[in-house]
């Protein structure tokens, strides 16, 4: 009986992974410049640590995570044990792995990234799975508007690295604890006037967060809150200076942006600056990265108070971006050895190996076959070049190299293979 996939959860296959791998590639490069260091969490995290930090009323805690019981914390009984979860998002355990090995007493200052999937039981489509991959990256121990404005500028290298000039930037600010509440309470006031026009679900949390109502996709809570009042009236002076000098190094960097002070994020983590990168080619899936401050988390998962601001990044939505702007080649190998004889055959055998240990990606038959067969199958892999060989060429110590592209064949030493074929070396 065939085995099929579990919904939601989809393979990455040979002619897709490339794409991913040249994604990972340039994120590594571009954070790298940043001067970001790379971090490994875990996949299963306590559920406890999703519940602190993302928030009890957001639906990714009440209705998206899988979590399940681990019997063995408790001595293997069944009907009590520590509860864990897939990791729906990376900041959290970042921050979780920052406060637990005391990073902050060695170097109070942390910029770290991650790559890696993600989980979340949502309704699978078009650039959302319920296994989904991530790049992230977190800055721990700033508070200034400029770590802000660096973020921003990161991903729009990044962006531009990959030649995508499509995603749109949106920023707005949240305040802070000091300005939020009063804006929460005239958000409050204004929603309770529209409450019989809300969804059952912002009705039902809108009294712990009525943020969360300016989030909803349902048409009905947009119509109703379109005449909401703006939290970027309600900002303190401090977050309103914060913000002004953000939008200030936008400019003078030349990062085009648009204010959208309805975007609340779904975490309830963050403050002061939020962001997201969105495009119009996915549908309804239109964020493509997004993030922002947090300053309180780090306090709140048990340590110091120390500030941190960070974004995520859907690897998924940036490779339907790539598929759709320009078809990726499939990479062949640098050199197909094509041999006649059973001397010709060892040779190349025992060569492929020298030339793999020096980079170069080779390959060959091991079976008998026609030079003409074998010709077909390096046609077939797209290698670059092909080495024809046989017994007799052997023992003259040449053989004929052909550029599969120029069909252009030309006779090489032997002996200078390696150094024939060095401008060829594999990615």
């Amino acid at each position: 009986m065939k085995i099929s996939s579990i919904k939601g959860f989809a393979d990455i296959l040979p002619g897709e992974v490339e794409v991913w791998q040249r994604v990972e590639s340039t994120a590594r490069r571009v954070l790298s410049a940043y001067n970001f260091a790379e971090i490994r969490i875990p996949i299963v995290e306590k559920t406890e640590l999703f519940r602190r930090s993302i928030g009890e009323t957001t639906d990714i805690v009440e209705k998206e995570m899988y979590t399940f019981e681990d019997r063995e914390a408790r001595g293997g009984d069944d009907s009590a044990g520590s509860r864990l979860t897939l990791r729906p998002e990376g900041t959290a355990g970042v921050v979780r792995a920052y406060v637990e090995a005391e990073l902050y007493k060695i170097e109070p200052v942390r910029k770290l990234y991650y790559m890696g999937p993600m989980f979340r039981r949502e309704r699978p489509q078009k650039g959302r799975t319920r296994q989904f991959h991530q790049v992230g990256a977190e800055v721990l121990g700033r508070s200034d508007p400029f770590i802000d404005a660096e973020i921003l500028l990161l991903l729009s290298d990044f962006f531009s690295a990959l030649d995508l000039n499509e995603p749109a930037l949106q920023i707005n600010s949240l305040g802070c604890s000091e300005c939020r509440p009063q804006y929460r309470q005239k958000l409050l006031g204004f929603l309770k006037q529209k409450e019989d026009s809300l969804c059952a679900n912002c009705r039902r949390r809108i009294e712990r967060n009525p943020l969360r109502a300016l989030d909803c996709k349902e048409a009905a809570c947009i119509r109703a809150t379109q005449d909401a009042p703006s939290i970027l009236d309600s900002l303190c002076a401090a977050c309103r200076d914060h913000f002004a000098i953000v939008q200030r190094l936008l400019r003078e960097s030349q990062i085009r942006f648009a204010l959208n002070s309805r975007m609340v994020r779904g975490l309830d983590y963050y403050c002061r600056t939020t962001f997201e990168w969105t495009t119009s080619q996915l549908g309804s899936q239109s964020a493509v990265a997004a993030g922002g401050r947090y300053d309180g988390l780090v306090e709140q998962l048990g340590g110091p108070s120390i500030p941190g601001v960070g974004f995520a990044m859907g690897m998924e939505r940036i490779t339907m971006l790539l598929r759709l702007k320009e078809t990726v080649p499939d990479a062949g190998p640098s050199l197909y050895i094509v041999w006649l004889g059973d001397k010709a055959r060892d040779w190349a055998f025992s060569t492929m190996h020298g030339l793999r240990r020096a980079g170069l990606r080779v390959e060959m038959e091991g079976d008998a076959r026609s030079i003409k067969s074998q010709m077909r199958r390096a046609d077939k892999l797209k290698a670059l070049s092909v080495l024809i060989v046989g017994d007799n060429e052997l023992s003259q110590g040449t053989a004929a190299l052909r550029d599969m592209a120029s069909k252009q064949q030309r006779q090489v030493a032997l002996g200078d293979l390696a150094i024939e074929l060095g401008a060829r070396k594999a990615d």
